[in-house]
């Protein structure tokens, strides 16, 4: 929940109105709108801890793809302080993700390398 929230806090400083969804909305942690509420947003966070070259995605990721949804990936780096987040939006996040097997296990993947050029990107929701 810590990416959730730090997503929404650096999207409301930027001028959004966000508001966090519950916790069983399938495929938006966060829905975001400018402030007209003229375009609207539904956001996917990936956060990790731990592991920094790639976020676990569901097999959804596939098919979720909208001009309006957008994924920010976020890293939460062992020093305490660094956080590095990546909004991209769905359609490159569906061409981009990895499939792996292993087993009777499936693993869908977004790689950092993906991500990169998406860091700090917030123009992806548009001015404010």
């Amino acid at each position: 929940m810590r990416g959730v929230y730090l997503a929404a806090a650096e999207l409301a400083r930027l001028g959004y109105i966000v508001s966090p969804t519950s916790r069983s909305a399938i495929g938006a942690d966060l829905l975001v709108t400018d402030q007209e509420c003229k375009r609207a947003y539904s956001v996917q966070v990936k956060t990790n801890a731990s592991t920094f070259n790639f976020w676990l995605l569901s097999e959804k990721s596939k098919t979720l793809v909208s001009p309006s949804h957008i994924y920010i990936f976020v890293n939460l780096r062992k020093d305490g302080d660094t956080v590095e987040m990546y909004p991209v939006p769905s359609r490159e996040v569906s061409k981009k993700m990895t499939i792996s097997k292993q087993g009777k296990s499936t693993w869908y993947s977004f790689w950092l390398k993906d991500a990169k050029r998406f860091q700090n990107k917030w123009k992806v929701f548009g001015k404010v």
